[in-house]
């Protein structure tokens, strides 16, 4: 199973790249991209249309200012796909972004993370893929014991 991971433009990169090594983390193959939905709509399309074709189980999407990528992704292909709002430098304090992505029309579905929560977005993609593989669910279980700990000894920390 594979997760595509595009992007507007590549002053996305950076924001993106969290998305690219949690996934690498619970071992998650990647196929990452620029697919500008204003500047490549001949891409946009066909990317969308033919994801599945090519093994994608899940597509992350992320996009700044007006943020029509996710959405646009979500019109065409009948895979999940999983917005991320990025604060670019032409934003509304990420607002645009954010709303952009999140109020999709019904029957057009975008699960959308924090803005910049592109960790976030992969760690909702490898729990699609779990849901149907017990590999990857049981590294998201680990994971998730991780972060329990973590707070545990932050906390025991405090008492010394």
């Amino acid at each position: 199973m594979k997760v595509a991971i595009i992007m507007g433009s590549i002053s996305d990169m950076p924001v993106m790249q969290d998305a690219i090594d949690i996934l690498k983390e619970f071992g998650i193959e990647t196929e990452v991209d620029i697919v500008s939905a204003h500047r490549t709509p001949e891409k946009l399309f066909d990317f969308s249309t033919k994801a599945h074709e090519r093994g994608i189980s899940v597509i992350i999407a992320g996009a700044g200012g007006a943020a029509h990528l996710p959405g646009m992704v979500a019109s065409m292909s009948p895979l999940p796909v999983i917005g991320v709002p990025v604060k670019s430098s032409n934003s509304i304090d990420g607002w645009d972004s954010v709303l952009s992505i999140l109020q999709m029309p019904s029957g057009v579905p975008v699960a959308t993370v924090a803005l910049n929560g592109a960790k976030n977005a992969g760690i909702l993609a490898a729990q699609i893929i779990g849901s149907a593989d017990a590999t990857i669910l049981n590294r998201i279980i680990t994971y998730k014991q991780s972060l329990k700990e973590a707070v545990i000894k932050a906390s025991e920390g405090l008492k010394k």
